[in-house]
C-alpha cells in the first residue's frame, strides 16, 4: 500500500443530533450551504482535498501543513463572523483537528495514525476551536502570525503515546493555561509592561538592536521602586504576536504599557514610544527622538523620566540622584554587547551560540575595557557553560563566571545584572554568604528583578529553609507571569525538601506541561513517585527522562546541586531507591 507524509484536517459539527432533531431540513440545508459557501471554497484555496465527508463531518488532506492551519483559522474566523448574526439554537459550529503524520493511501482514502490523531484531536478542540499536534506546531510556529497556546501532553484515546497538543487562539480568545487563569489583583504600586518595540529598521539582523534597548528601559524603569514591572521573559512573549494592549494587560495584571518602535540607519536612530492606558487602550503620554546613535542612552533615560512623571511616581532619595550612564561612548562596544547579549537570551542553546556570545563579549572589553557589562555578559555565559559543558573545559567555566562578575561591579557596582551573575556563580561554588549578599545588592538596585528574586528563593531551598523559599520564588512569578518553566520547578524542589511530595508532583508535572524537553523536573518527579509509592508512574517518567536525556545520571546530577545539608540532598537519592531507579 502507498503512503505519503501528510497534513490531516479532521473536522466535524458541535451537537449535530441536537440540531437535527430541532431542524432537520434546515439543519441540512444549512450545512450543504456552508460546504459549498464557506468550507470549500477555503480548502480549494489552500490546496486540500476533501477526502471524504461523514455526516456531519469531513475529513482533508493537504500536502502544506501551513496551508492546513491556514485553512482551518480562516474558516473558524468565518464561522464565529456568521454565527454572530445566527441565533443560538441554530448556530452551526465545528471542531477542528490538524495533524502532520504518515497516511497509508486505498484509492481516494487515507488511513493511519496520522488520521487517528487528527481525529483524537478534533474531539478535545472546543466548539469553533482548533486544536493540533505538536508536529504541526512546530512546522507553522515561525511562518504563521497565529498564537497558540501550550495544552502539554494529552493522552488520545486508542494512541498509544500522549500527543503534546497546542490549541489556535482566535483574536478573540484569551489563554486558559493555569498562568492566565489565575485572577491577579492589581499591585498597589503602578503597574507597566514594556512591550518589545518594533524594528522599523530595513535590516532585519538589526533585530537584536531594537530588543536590547527595550530591555534595558525595561531595567530602568525596573530600578523605581515605586513601579511595578513586568519581566522581560514575560513582555517578550509577545514579540511577533498579534494582541491588543488591554488584553495584554488584563492578562498579566498591570494597568500600563509602553510600546513603541526603532529605526537605525547608520550613525542615525528614531526612537518613538507611547504610554498606553491599558484599561481604555488611551494614549497617556506619547515622543519621538530623532537622534546619532550617540545618544540613545539619554533617549532611553528620558522615556522612563516621562514615565515615571505621567505616573506620577515619587522617586527616593537615591533615585534621585542616580547617575545616568551608559558606562561607555563607545558605540561599536555597545553594539557588541547587545548582540552577545542576545545570543544568549535566545533560543539556540549550544556550542555555537557559547563561542559566538563570548567572542562578541571579548571584543567589546578589547574596545572599552572600562564597560561592565560585557564583563557580565561574560560572566552568565561562562555560567551557562557550566551548567551545559559546550566548551572543552567547563570545569574551569565557574572560576571564570566568578572573576567577570567581580570585573563587571568593580567598574559599576550599580549594575543590578552584574550582582545577579556574581550570585549564580557563587551558587554552583556553594559560596553561600557571597550568593546571599549578591542577589540582595541585586533586588536593592533593582527590586523588580524576577531572577533576582529566585535567586534569593533558590538560596533558602538549598540551604535548608524551604519554606522561606516560597515567597521569594512567588512574587518573581507574579513579575514574570508568562513564563514559568523554571518558577514551577524550585517551587516543587521547596515543597520536596519540606516533605509535601503531593503538592511537589503536581508542581513538577506543570512544570513538564510547559517544557516537555525537561529532564531535571522529571528527575524529581520520579524521586518524588517513588516517596509516595506510586512505583509505576515514577518508571515511566523515568523512561520519558531516558528518552530524552539517555545519558542522564542521577548521582551526577545531584552532585552538582548545592544542598549545604547532605540530607536533603539524600531524599533525592532515596525517593528513586524505592522506585527502584537509581544507579
Amino acid at each position: 500500500m502507498e503512503r505519503r507524509l501528510a497534513a490531516i484536517m479532521a473536522a466535524d459539527v458541535v451537537g449535530y443530533s441536537r440540531l437535527i432533531r430541532t431542524d432537520e431540513d434546515g439543519t441540512l440545508a444549512a450545512l450543504k450551504a456552508l460546504r459549498t459557501d464557506l468550507i470549500g471554497p477555503r480548502i480549494a484555496d489552500h490546496h486540500g482535498r476533501v477526502v471524504k465527508l461523514m455526516g456531519d463531518g469531513l475529513l482533508v488532506e493537504f500536502a502544506s501543513v501551513v496551508e492546513a492551519v491556514r485553512a482551518a483559522a480562516e474558516m473558524q474566523q468565518a464561522m464565529a463572523e456568521r454565527n454572530a448574526a445566527v441565533p443560538e439554537e441554530q448556530r452551526i459550529e465545528f471542531r477542528v483537528g490538524i495533524n502532520l503524520g504518515d497516511v497509508a493511501i486505498d484509492g481516494e482514502d487515507i488511513y493511519g495514525d496520522g488520521v487517528n490523531v487528527a481525529a483524537r484531536l478534533e474531539t478535545l478542540a472546543e466548539p469553533g476551536g482548533v486544536y493540533v499536534s505538536e508536529a504541526v506546531y512546530d512546522q507553522v510556529r515561525d511562518r504563521l502570525e497565529l498564537r497558540f497556546e501550550d495544552l502539554g501532553k494529552q493522552q488520545l484515546k486508542n494512541i498509544d503515546r500522549p500527543v503534546r497538543v497546542w490549541r489556535w487562539l482566535r483574536d478573540d480568545i484569551t489563554p486558559t493555561s493555569k498562568a492566565a487563569q489565575v485572577e491577579r489583583p492589581f499591585p498597589e504600586r503602578p503597574s507597566i509592561i514594556v512591550l518589545p518595540f518594533d524594528n522599523m529598521s530595513r535590516d532585519a539582523d538589526q533585530e537584536y538592536f531594537s530588543d536590547g534597548i527595550t530591555e534595558d528601559i525595561i531595567t530602568d524603569l525596573s530600578k523605581v521602586s515605586g513601579l511595578f514591572v513586568i519581566a522581560r521573559n514575560s513582555a517578550f512573549v509577545y514579540k511577533n504576536q498579534a494582541f491588543s494592549v488591554p488584553q495584554v494587560c488584563r492578562e498579566l495584571g498591570v494597568k500600563f504599557a509602553l510600546e513603541g518602535s526603532i529605526r537605525k540607519a547608520g550613525n542615525r536612530v528614531r526612537v518613538t514610544a507611547q504610554l498606553i492606558d491599558g484599561m481604555t487602550g488611551g494614549h497617556v503620554w506619547a515622543e519621538r527622538y530623532d537622534r546619532e546613535l550617540t545618544d540613545i542612552f539619554e533617549v532611553q533615560d528620558d522615556i522612563t523620566k516621562q514615565i515615571v512623571a505621567a505616573l506620577k511616581v515619587t522617586l527616593n532619595e537615591a533615585e534621585k540622584s542616580r547617575n545616568v550612564d551608559s558606562g561607555t561612548k563607545d558605540m561599536d562596544a555597545h553594539d557588541l554587547f547587545l548582540r552577545g547579549r542576545d545570543l544568549i537570551r535566545g533560543v539556540k542553546k549550544d556550542r555555537e551560540m557559547f563561542d559566538q556570545a563570548t567572542a562578541c563579549f571579548r571584543r567589546a572589553i578589547e574596545l572599552d575595557p572600562n564597560y561592565a557589562a560585557p564583563y557580565a555578559g561574560q560572566s552568565m555565559a561562562y555560567v551557562l557553560d557550566f551548567q551545559n559543558r559546550w566548551s572543552d573545559t567547563p570545569e574551569r567555566s565557574l572560576d571564570l563566571a566568578e572573576r567577570f562578575a567581580s570585573e563587571a561591579i568593580a567598574r559599576d557596582d550599580q549594575d543590578p545584572y552584574a550582582h545577579l551573575v556574581a550570585s549564580l556563580a557563587a551558587m554552583f561554588k556553594m559560596d553561600y554568604q557571597r550568593w546571599a549578599d549578591e542577589a540582595d545588592r541585586a533586588l536593592v538596585l533593582n527590586p523588580n528583578f524576577a531572577p533576582a528574586l529566585n535567586a534569593r528563593g533558590v538560596l533558602h531551598i538549598y540551604t535548608g529553609q524551604p519554606e522561606m523559599a516560597i515567597p521569594y520564588i512567588e512574587r518573581a512569578m507574579r513579575l514574570d507571569p508568562a513564563v514559568q518553566q523554571q518558577y514551577l520547578h524550585f517551587l516543587g524542589t521547596a515543597h520536596f525538601v519540606m516533605g509535601e511530595y503531593e503538592k511537589a508532583a503536581a508542581l513538577f508535572r506543570d512544570r513538564i506541561a510547559v517544557n516537555p524537553a525537561t529532564d531535571l523536573s522529571r528527575a524529581f518527579l520520579a524521586s518524588t513517585l517513588g516517596h509516595l509509592g506510586k512505583l509505576d508512574e515514577a518508571r515511566e517518567v523515568w523512561r520519558e527522562l531516558k528518552e530524552i536525556n539517555p545519558k542522564y545520571s542521577p548521582v551526577e546530577h545531584i552532585g552538582r546541586l548545592p544542598f549545604r545539608d547532605p540530607a536533603d540532598a539524600e531524599k533525592f537519592t532515596y525517593g528513586l531507591r524505592k522506585a527502584n531507579l537509581a544507579e
